[in-house]
């Protein structure tokens, strides 16, 4: 796609289709399934996406780093900004468009609770522990509640789902505590 400063041809946004529609798992730490599927996001998303991409890359060097991605309020003050910025390294525009493929209104619910699995897998091992739920919660909750109280919650979570505090989640546990919830996880693309 060249210089991020050059306009999208018709080819660039079907080649961003395409790669989300399956490829973006040899580049992205995310399984495919998290990738959205070329009928899932409309060309003029891509076109938008893209204007926004170049607004974050400051460097104007096809990719957006930690200290760009940082510069946007709302990521900013996340809470788990930090975290999130460890699954990324630099961001190229079809990682950028992969990477927020689990923020679309269109996302399934599965796709959207691995993308929160990888977040709370923070050593890559494939499962999530109780100190990472418990680091997570840490992040989320500050100096508002104790680290008893986080406890207790954490422990009561766990004990309504059948788990215990030593319990080791691999994908398929963390999708049966969340699959009934009613996960919002959103990011709207504004389209002019």
């Amino acid at each position: 796609m060249g210089n991020t400063s050059s306009m999208l041809t018709q080819y660039d946004i079907e080649e961003v289709q395409q790669h989300c529609n399956g490829a973006c798992e040899t580049i992205l730490p995310f399984p495919p399934f998290l990738a959205l599927i070329a009928d899932e996001i409309s060309q003029q998303e891509i076109v938008s996406l893209y204007q926004r991409f170049c607004q974050l890359d400051r460097n104007v060097g096809g990719f957006i780093t930690a200290e760009e991605f940082l510069s946007v309020p709302e990521f900013a003050v996340n809470p788990l900004s930090q975290r999130l910025l460890r699954m990324l390294d630099t961001l190229n525009f079809k990682e950028f468009v992969a990477f927020l493929s689990a923020f679309s209104p269109r996302a399934s619910l599965q796709q959207k609770i691995e993308f929160i699995f990888k977040v709370y897998d923070s050593d890559c091992n494939g499962k999530v522990t109780f100190s990472d739920m418990m680091a997570i919660l840490r992040d989320l909750t500050g100096q508002f509640i104790s680290e008893k109280q986080r406890e207790q919650v954490l422990a009561h979570v766990l004990e309504e789902s059948g788990y215990t505090k030593d319990a080791a989640l691999s994908m398929s546990d963390f999708m049966k505590i969340l699959d009934n919830s009613d996960l919002k996880m959103e990011v709207e693309v504004p389209v002019d």
